[in-house]
């Protein structure tokens, strides 16, 4: 205990009491400057792990986000806009009676890859963005057709189309005049292409359906097995008359 000088008068009580008070008191401050230190030793932690929280989940919404913001980036792109029920439906009514291995040119979440295996199709998708060509493996396994379907990774300019017979793009106006090229230099003489969203700009189709976005334009060999003069147009962005 504290000391404490006696006086006259004083009692052993009294000096007992003060004493205690005293001792209460200074165990009181000490409980205060440790919740201090405490508290200051937990700011400064948190200090520490807080930009690192924030670091690490930037980090990971960036990884996320880089494979779909990615493709915007590049000069030709297909940016991933679903398809329309109605769309799926037209392009399927193009395909009555055809046969052969079928290809989606940006397959996005694989719906349309899907759509013609359920009605018979072997069919592929190429998709440059990875998150969505795992998420259609995932979904056509859930579907019950992962067997007559196969998703790519892969860059359509690097592609070769040739091996197939049907063909379907959801295009953009700025890239449709590049692959009519690339595909009339491609296809076969039995293929047929039907584009959704955006006609290509020279071809003619030889069907349409639909109305409005969800409108579909089929292409056959008539419309891309061009004359030798027509191809040397086209390259000059002038339609044949």
């Amino acid at each position: 205990t504290w000391g404490w000088p006696r006086t006259k008068g004083s009692s052993p009580g009294f000096v007992f009491v003060m004493s205690k008070i005293l001792a209460e008191g200074s165990a009181s401050q000490e409980v205060t400057l440790l919740t201090i230190a405490d508290e200051d030793s937990n700011k400064r932690n948190w200090g520490v792990l807080l930009p690192g929280i924030i670091g690490g989940t930037l980090v990971a919404l960036y990884s996320v986000a880089i494979p779909f913001i990615a493709p915007a980036l590049r000069k030709h792109c297909l940016p991933f806009v679903p398809a329309t029920s109605k769309q799926i439906e037209n392009v399927l009514i193009m395909l009555k009676g055809r046969k052969g291995m079928l290809v989606d040119i940006g397959s996005g979440d694989g719906r349309i890859v899907i759509a013609a295996a359920k009605v018979g199709f072997k069919a592929v998708g190429y998709e440059l963005n990875p998150w969505l060509v795992w998420y259609s493996r995932y979904r056509a396994w859930r579907e019950g057709v992962h067997h007559d379907v196969n998703f790519y990774i892969s860059d359509l300019w690097k592609v070769s189309f040739s091996q197939y017979t049907n063909i379907v793009i959801f295009g953009v106006p700025q890239m449709m005049l590049q692959l009519e090229k690339k595909l009339g230099d491609e296809l076969l003489q039995d293929a047929t292409v039907i584009a959704c969203r955006f006609p290509f700009p020279h071809w003619r189709p030889n069907h349409s359906f639909g109305e409005g976005i969800d409108t579909v334009w089929a292409y056959d060999s008539r419309s891309f097995r061009m004359e030798k003069e027509d191809d040397i147009t086209l390259v000059k962005g002038i339609p044949p008359s």
